[in-house]
This record gives structure tokens, sequence and C-alpha cells, in this order.
């Protein structure tokens, strides 16, 4: 295996399937088959999950909610997705813990990171949920603190689109797919990878991060047995 340790990053419209909003159980179902598929290699697996097909904070304002009040409500809006993809793994026969950077006891450990790294070697599945604990910072920054505080060995965006392009594959025809890029072109050619702080934290790290499909069965495995799946940001 090329990789020991991961931070999967899933977006909350990932798991909304053929839905059009909410949790598709299917989807979750099928994540969780994949997330298992590595997780019998002995890869050790960190996740983070958004929450956008719930609710995002920065569109609370358009409904008159404050943005920070917005942004805790999105946040509990990934524990609800954190909860469902966690009941899904156990399902499937792995263990797992679930942490929150919000204290919630009664559903999941507060984050300890000596304990988070301590779950990962025992070869259990932990989910990150609540982002950072704090208001204006996307979950796609979540993955990347995360990512750095256990030193993890990349970071696996998976999206519905199988890298990243020099364009919106979906609305320009003509886009052109990076096999590798550089964190340095990322910045010059203003490519969409991860929002700036989320994308600045990885590059300071020295954290490489590939963008895959994730809907597209057997991505996962291939990655993390070194082939050459999505795009690969690196250094």
């Amino acid at each position: 295996m090329k990789y020991k340790r991961i931070l999967l990053k899933l977006s909350g419209e990932s798991l909304v399937g053929e839905k059009k909003t909410g949790i598709d159980h299917q989807m979750v179902k099928q994540y969780a088959g994949e997330i298992k598929t590595i997780a019998d290699k002995g890869i050790q697996i960190a996740i983070v999950i958004g929450g956008g097909n719930i609710f995002r904070g920065e569109e609370a304002t358009a409904g008159g909610i404050d943005r920070v009040h917005g942004d805790y409500m999105g946040m509990l809006a990934t524990v609800i997705n954190s909860m469902a993809l966690q009941a899904a793994l156990e399902n499937a026969g792995l263990d797992t813990r679930l942490l929150s950077a919000i204290k919630m006891e009664q559903i999941c450990e507060p984050f300890i990171r000596r304990r988070a790294v301590r779950h990962l070697e025992k070869g259990r599945v932990v989910i990150f949920g609540a982002g950072t604990g704090n208001p204006y910072f996307t979950t796609d920054t979540a993955a990347s603190l995360r990512a750095i505080e256990i030193e993890a060995d990349v970071i696996l965006k998976g999206t519905r689109v199988d890298g990243i392009y020099t364009a919106d594959p979906e609305k320009d025809k003509n886009a052109v797919k990076y096999n590798t890029v550089s964190f340095a072109e990322v910045y010059e050619k203003g490519l969409n990878v991860m929002d700036l702080t989320a994308f600045t934290l990885c590059n300071e790290n020295k954290v490489p991060i590939i963008v895959f499909d994730m809907n597209r069965k057997g991505n996962l495995l291939k990655i993390v047995q070194g082939e050459p799946v999505g795009t690969l940001v690196e250094f």
C-alpha cells in the first residue's frame, strides 16, 4: 500500500445520491463498502464530511440568520451526516469512533488529538464531526487541520468529478484534466481544489491532496495501492 494513514474528505452533497436533499442511505451504504475495502487492507482511515445536503452556514444570512449562528447550525449538520456514515460503517462490520469539535457526550467523543491517533492505531475508522468547532471555517479547512494533526499521509477529496480540470467540466466540454499539478500551479491558475485557507494549510505542512471521483467503485482502493486515479496535487 502506498499510504498507511489517510484523511478522506466527503462533501455533504455527495450523500444526497438520487435524492434532491437529505441523505440517500444507499449512497451511504456504497461509501461504507468502499471504505471497508481499504480498511480490510490495514489502512488507517479518518473521515471529515460536510453538511451542505442539510444546511449551509454561509447561506443562512439570506434567511436573516446571523452568520455565526448559521455556521454552528452547519456544524450540527455535519454531525448528522457523520452519524449516518458511522452507522453504515458499523453495519459493514467496521469499528468506528465519532469525535466532535463541539461537546455532545451522549452521541460522540470530544476531539482529542492523542485519542484520535490511538483509535487509528487500533484499527478504528475515525470520523471527525462539527468542523473545527469555530464559525467562518469550512469543512475543507477542518479536513486539512485534522490531517495535519493526525499526520495523515494524504488527503483524499472524494467528489462527483474525476479530478481537477482547467475549467468546470460540467459546464465546459473543452475543459482538460490534470493528472498531477503542483501547489504553485493551483495558486497561479486559480484552480478550484479547496478553499484558500484549507489549501494553504496543506501547502505549508506538506500534505498532498488527491481529488477523485468517489462514486466510481474501486477508486479508493486503487489510490491507496498507488494507482494514478484522479488528480494529485503535489509539491
